[in-house]
């Protein structure tokens, strides 16, 4: 799996089970072609006519590292890799290529409320692991919403339900990079505005939030349910679906809201940040309260996951660096987030051994930091 030599020591630190801080579930319902490349691009549409999404950087990884867990050579056409994943069935995939990432624990974003895919346990079950809750905001307003009758009630029941929904979690997620950008107004809007804008809200409630004070509303409402409970916060930026504006992603936009936060002692995670992982290194340094993940970017690169690794770690804080695969739809996407974080790290790691640059021992410390243990001390594990 590794792809360079290692000391024994490091090999093993790479090669320990992992937290995976950030996922979602995986589908477990038998899959036709079409379904499956679907779920293997963030471009949400059929590959042009005469083409297909296994000509990309994952689909190629897909055929190269799933097949053999999946008891096919490697490289097997697409063709055959989907007549296997048939005839094992989705419980038996989901439970081989979750069980070959090597996960001790899953943190699961539930906030999909798709019925077909799987549940934060399930996927525990199916993977060996544990597995914890990560709270959607945006999906707990759109419950409040679509119940609330005036605008008090939706403040106060938006407290409420997200205090409620916390004590069942281990943190806090906002995808306000989809529904604004991150370039929002960092001050805590006043009582006033948020009441006129919860009237406005309260005649569309079946509408995805997108009203820039009611985000910010439910961000600082987040973040004093945060603090009340020690919970961090999770930020979707960069790397994302066509619903995103990729150029309003960069983590660098909300560093007012880092600056106002950190007063208040919540963790702040970035996760993906690619192609913005530079920055997010940078902010990960500067600011005792931010930590950094490159989540899907390793997947979705692939072959090319080592040059984005090394990238971030050009600056990012080793204590400040967690692994997400952050997977969804197909297991596939678990297994290679966990591959391709140990083969870059290993890439990395080397380097750096070669160089004189660290000791066995910090090599192995920090892979080992990077791996889980930074998980563990952030999620309170």
């Amino acid at each position: 799996m590794l792809p360079v030599d290692l000391p024994d020591a490091v090999r093993a630190a790479l090669l320990a089970p992992l937290v995976d801080h950030h996922c979602h579930g995986v589908r477990r319902d038998e899959l036709s072609r079409a379904q499956f490349e679907l779920l293997i691009t963030e471009g949400g549409t059929p590959a042009p006519p005469g083409t297909t999404h296994f000509d990309t950087p994952v689909g190629a990884a897909i055929r190269r590292w799933c097949a053999p867990v999946l008891d096919l050579e490697p490289h097997a056409a697409p063709a055959v890799y989907l007549a296997r994943r048939a005839e094992l069935g989705a419980g038996e995939v989901n439970r081989r290529l979750l069980e070959a990432a090597g996960i001790v624990a899953f943190l699961v974003d539930t906030g999909l409320e798709d019925p077909d895919l799987l549940t934060a346990a399930e996927m525990g079950r199916h993977g060996g692991a544990a597995a914890d809750e990560v709270v959607r905001l945006e999906q707990i307003e759109q419950d409040v919403a679509e119940m609330a009758q005036i605008a008090v009630d939706y403040m106060d029941s938006l407290a409420e339900e997200l205090a409620a929904r916390a004590a069942r979690a281990v943190g806090l997620k906002s995808i306000i990079a989809y529904r604004f950008g991150l370039d929002f107004d960092p001050a805590r809007p006043s009582r006033g505005s948020v009441i006129a804008a919860a009237n406005r809200r309260l005649s569309y409630p079946k509408e995805r939030l997108s009203d820039p004070i009611l985000l910010r509303h439910l961000l600082w409402t987040a973040v004093d349910v945060a603090r009340e409970r020690g919970l961090p916060l999770q930020f979707h930026t960069g790397y994302g679906d066509t619903d995103l504006d990729l150029g309003r992603a960069d983590p660098a936009r909300m560093t007012g809201f880092i600056r106002a936060v950190q007063p208040i002692g919540v963790p702040v995670i970035l996760l993906h940040c690619y192609p913005f992982h530079r920055q997010a290194a940078y902010l990960a340094a500067v600011y005792p309260h931010v930590y950094v993940d490159i989540g899907l970017a390793l997947t979705y690169t692939a072959a090319g996951s080592a040059r984005v690794m090394a990238e971030l770690l050009e600056l990012v804080p080793f204590h400040k660096q967690l692994f997400s695969s952050d997977c969804y739809g197909v297991a596939e996407t678990c297994h290679l987030g966990a591959l391709f974080f140990r083969r870059s790290l290993a890439r990395a790691l080397r380097e750096r051994l070669d160089e004189g640059e660290w000791s066995v021992a910090d090599a192995a410390r920090i892979a080992h930091m990077i791996g889980s243990g930074n998980a563990r001390r952030v999620y309170r594990l």
